[in-house]
This record gives C-alpha cells, structure tokens and sequence, in this order.
C-alpha cells in the first residue's frame, strides 16, 4: 500500500489516477470539502481516505505501506499564518520522516522551487547544509519548504536514522488538468486559456526588475505528466537519497506561454499588461530555471514535453473537453 498526503489535490490526484491504473493500492490522507474537489477521485476512487486530523492514529497502527508521498502542504506564496504553516508544512514533514526512517519505508516528499528565493545563489539542488544555509526563499511558503530541507540535510549529516530511501522534490511550475480548486494559486496556463477562451487579451504582470522587459519574466513550466512519470520513477529507483529539482531545465517567458495559449486555443496573439499586485511586490521570481543534473544522474531518461506541446495538450484534451477532469 502507499499513502499519499494530499491526494486529492493537483499533483497528488494525478500521481494517484497512475497509481491506481498500475494496479497500487493508494490511501489518501486528505480534506474533498464541500465544493467540487472530489472529482479529481471520481475516475479513480483510492482504497481509503484519512482525514488530516487522523493521521498520526492511522499510522500508530503500523499499517503495511511500501511508501509515503508527501504532498500535503500549505501552499499559498501569500500565507502569512506562520504558525499553521510550520505546523502543517514542517512539524508533520518531520513526524512523517521519523516514522519512515522507524518503519523502514521509502519517503518522497514535496519541497519547492521558492526555496530559491530571487535565484541569485543559482538553482542547484545540493542537499548539504553548507549549500542549504545560502539559499534566501521570499515568502513564508519558501521559508518552510525550506526549513524542512535544511533538516532532512542535518538529519543525514548527522547520522541520525533516515528512511532506507528518500527525495525531497523541488517542484518547478507545474500545470495540467485537476488544479481548479487552487484558487489564488491555479497554474497561469489555466487563468490565460480563461481569459483567451472568453475573446479577452492574455493579460500579464509588467516587469518591476530594471532592465527585463514586460512579458520577459521567465519560468520553469513543466506539465503534470512529466511530474508524475518522475514521482513514479522515485518509487521504483534502486537507490535514491536526496534532494532533487523537477522541471524541465529550460526556462520559458510568460509571453512565450501566451502565445502557446493562444495558439492552442486557434486565436491570434493578443496580450496585455497590468501592475503587479502590490502584495507579490518583493515575493515575485522574475527567472526560474531547474537544474536537472542529480536527477538525471540518478536515471531518470524521460524527455520532457516543451511548454508549447503541454499546453496544447492540457487546452485541447481537458480545458476544451466537456469533462475537464483526469
């Protein structure tokens, strides 16, 4: 059995429909809620869902899993509850690694690109505190990301138990179908297809770095189903211990996802500018770009899609389909 913490969401849905197609019995540990979040399930209804609060009781059983996905997490890049995030974000992380490295069960869990912060300390996925204590994240969300990183690489340093194998997995910008309960943080693929689908402009952020032009702001995007053959591929590696980026090792410009946008969508290039909203002032990664070498060295051979082929296949196989649904 393996259990995924926040299963029901984005990625974790998507990983999970995987699972479940290769015959794994798959436990989520997650929240549907009242709106319409369980329909990223309803293709593929796990074995079990646990809520949140039950966890640490489920797992004082000892139940007979192979592995923990860990992507539960508070996510927001405008979250300003510090305590409810460490809790949720770093304090569980813990719980869960120390229970792995007890159990003797492979751990993969959810750390981020914000941990980089403005990129001004590159984008390399070292795990050693020496490396670690250089990195300068932006907002709560980065910090604790973070702070759970710069743990997992004290607990190796210092010999402490580990799980038998383990990655912590940088996600880069990630887009594809199942994210529309993300409110504030939907994949921008998605808010442009809305805004071209409706006959407006694709509207984008003017640039606030001197010097970069407006629509120059460039970014790592990287579609889910590349996401989740790599997820897929730590749960079989014969040796995996590490931190490990995921994206595509290609930077692309907002404007160029704009155009892809539109081209999928069969219009032609329209695109506006508007402000950056005051509270993204100071938080905002102008450039991110993943360097893919530890994971590739690791064995990971899969060719990533590019950015104008996930996006054509995100608009036209769900975003334009009645069920948009994976």
């Amino acid at each position: 059995m393996i259990l995924v913490t926040g299963g029901a969401g984005f990625i974790g849905s998507n990983l999970q429909a995987a699972l479940y197609e290769e015959g794994h019995d798959v436990i989520i540990c997650d929240w549907l809620g009242q709106e319409s979040k369980w329909r990223n399930l309803r293709k593929h209804p796990p074995l079990e869902i646990i809520h949140p609060e039950a966890l640490l009781g489920y797992l004082a059983d000892n139940p007979p899993l192979s592995a923990i996905y860990h992507l539960g997490a508070i996510s927001e890049t405008t979250a300003t509850d510090g305590d409810l995030v460490w809790q949720s974000n770093v304090a569980l992380s813990q719980m869960l690694w120390h229970w792995c490295a007890i159990q003797g069960v492979r751990f993969i869990y959810a750390s981020s690109a914000a941990t980089y912060g403005d990129g001004s300390h590159d984008f390399d996925d070292e795990c050693s505190t020496v490396a670690l204590k250089r990195l300068k994240p932006l907002n709560l969300y980065g910090w604790s990301k973070h702070a759970f990183d710069l743990w997992v690489a004290n607990q190796v340093e210092s010999g402490a138990p580990s799980p038998p194998a383990w990655a912590g997995v940088k996600f880069f910008n990630v887009f594809g179908p199942n994210e529309y309960h993300k409110d504030k943080m939907i994949s921008v693929v998605k808010v442009k297809h809305d805004e071209v689908a409706a006959g407006k402009p694709a509207r984008l952020f003017r640039s606030n770095q001197p010097g970069l032009a407006d629509g120059a702001q460039a970014r790592d995007f990287i579609w889910i189903d590349d996401v989740v053959a790599a997820l897929r591929f730590m749960l079989d590696a014969p040796v995996l211990s590490g931190l490990f980026n995921l994206g595509t090792g290609q930077a692309r410009t907002y404007a160029d996802l704009a155009r892809a946008v539109c081209a999928a969508n069969g219009v032609s290039e329209k695109i506006s500018y508007i402000d950056m909203p005051t509270n993204l002032a100071g938080q905002y990664q102008s450039f991110t770009q993943a360097r893919m070498d530890r994971l590739r060295a690791a064995g990971f051979t899969r060719h990533f899609a590019t950015l104008e082929h996930g996006v054509q296949r995100y608009i036209q196989h769900f975003l334009r389909q009645p069920d948009i649904y994976r």
